[in-house]
């Protein structure tokens, strides 16, 4: 805190904007002795280098916006990329809600976008540090931003008067840090916990971002459950309630690509499309998709079938592609060791290679280094499993339509 109320002055704001992005831990190192060396203290220095560098891994997120913002590390983890916030704020503003109450709001990146879209914003946060941040970074909007646990700021917004057109936000913060895009989350690592989160939900038009992997399980039944991927990563799970789910939808998959999206949404899970022989072209699904399970209604889009009732690659004879998979022409097959796919490697002049692999425990870094590469040639090797059988997949990229 002592370094943030050092931060928090006239001079200090003006140090940091001065000092610019930092980019490198080189770059920190001599910022800091420059300061230092300027007769500034180690805790200003300490909170304006650590800002500096915050603000220059914030631009994936944020763009521009991150030069004016302050961060914490944990806070700028979890926080929301602001193109996906805004669709958040374009959902609540079609639902005809005017203002929106972020229980948990971090370092303000979604109520950011709230207040960017006309809404009306109480933001709220349980640390102190992280509610201050949040102020400094909505400031520009007049924002209400408090420092106070979902729980209590609940209770004290229903019981004063109360917009009729009030949605919920929550981005309940995470107990346990990595927030694995693979590891099954549970209601566990939560905090506020989720049987309290989904109760608000019931009785109130709500959005709860969890982290993609939660135990679908646990999900209310009567909401619409959105997994989002943005730039080919799966980065959340939306849980909406109340006028804010869709009628008739109950599991989407929503994919955003620079400033375009896609979506596909679907009343329950998909049936899996039948297993069928390798054929002309393998796909290989969105990870959105593949969480929203409604990998069967790609596959009867692309005339698909799946390569193994397990695994989530779908194959094709049809030249056909769509922005929920990434598509490729299959060469040829071959065992899953290395001294094959040599061979097959040198025979078409293979020197770059991208390998990607799934049903089959095997580092692909570790795995490269014992095959040969050499040659003017590129291409793509999977490697995979048809029910027993390890097979590898020689295979090119189909550049989507």
């Amino acid at each position: 805190m002592s370094e943030l109320r050092a931060l928090l002055t006239p001079d200090g704001l003006e140090l940091l904007d001065a000092l610019g992005p930092i980019e490198s831990t080189g770059e920190v190192a001599r910022a800091v002795s420059r300061l230092r060396a300027a007769g500034h203290s180690p805790e200003l220095v300490s909170a304006v280098v650590g800002q500096a560098h915050l603000r220059a891994r914030a631009r994936a997120k944020f763009g521009d916006f991150a030069e004016r913002m302050l961060f914490t590390r944990a806070g700028l983890e979890q926080a929301t990329r602001l193109g996906v916030a805004a669709r958040h704020a374009q959902r609540i503003r079609s639902a005809g809600l005017t203002s929106v109450a972020d229980l948990g709001c971090g370092i303000g990146g979604d109520a950011l976008a709230f207040a960017g879209a006309g809404l009306e914003v109480t933001a709220v946060d349980a640390d102190e540090v992280t509610a201050a941040i949040a102020a400094y970074n909505l400031a520009p909007f007049g924002s209400d931003v408090r420092h106070s646990t979902a729980e209590d700021a609940y209770r004290e917004l229903s019981t004063a008067t109360a917009p009729a057109a009030r949605a919920i936000w929550m981005d309940p913060a995470r107990r346990t840090s990595g927030h694995s895009e693979t590891r099954r989350v549970s209601a566990d690592d939560y905090s506020p916990s989720l049987d309290w989160a989904f109760d608000v939900a019931s009785r109130t038009p709500t959005g709860i971002k969890l982290g993609p992997a939660h135990d679908r399980d646990s999900l209310p039944a009567d909401a619409e459950a959105q997994w989002v991927s943005a730039d080919g990563s799966v980065v959340e799970l939306v849980v909406w309630t109340g006028v804010l789910a869709r009628e008739g939808v109950r599991r989407a998959a929503l994919l955003i690509r620079g400033e375009r999206s896609y979506e596909l949404t679907a009343g329950a899970d998909a049936e899996d499309a039948p297993v069928r022989p390798l054929g002309a072209f393998l796909h290989e699904p969105d990870g959105a998709v593949i969480r929203a399970r409604l990998i069967g209604d790609v596959a009867r889009s692309l005339e698909a079938g799946m390569l193994d009732e397990r695994i989530a690659y779908l194959t094709s004879d049809a030249a056909l592609t769509s922005p929920f998979v990434q598509s490729f022409r299959v060469r040829e097959t071959m065992p899953a060791n290395p001294k094959a796919i040599s061979a097959v490697l040198k025979r078409n002049g293979i020197g770059t290679l991208e390998i990607k692999k799934r049903g089959m425990d095997v580092d692909p870094a570790a795995f490269r280094r014992k095959l040969v590469l050499k040659g003017a040639e590129s291409a793509t090797l999977i490697l995979t499993r048809i029910g027993d059988e390890r097979l590898a997949i020689l295979a090119d990229r189909v550049s989507a339509a």
